[in-house]
């Protein structure tokens, strides 16, 4: 075997080691995210998590609200684009 392929196949298995680290890791996060007595990000596993807590919901008002002042402020780049 060329020291190529030996070099390859070294990479492989530490490749596959950590992975294998990274599983257990995850878990271990899981585990600890689930006792609920963590805050931040070290206690959160997903996104939409929220331990427990309702999640807010916005109206529709405020959400066309937040639209229109999006699209006020992306008027106002574009036409500064354009006088340059």
């Amino acid at each position: 075997m060329s020291n190529l392929a030996k070099a390859v196949q070294q990479l492989q298995k530490e490749r596959d080691q950590a992975r294998r680290r990274v599983e257990q890791l995850d878990e271990a996060l899981k585990a600890l995210g689930s006792l609920g007595g963590l805050r931040g990000r070290a206690g959160r596993v997903g996104r939409a998590r929220t331990l427990g807590k309702k999640r807010r919901t916005m109206s529709e008002a405020a959400r066309k609200r937040i639209a229109a002042a999006q699209s006020a402020r992306w008027a106002k780049w574009k036409a500064a684009q354009r006088a340059k």
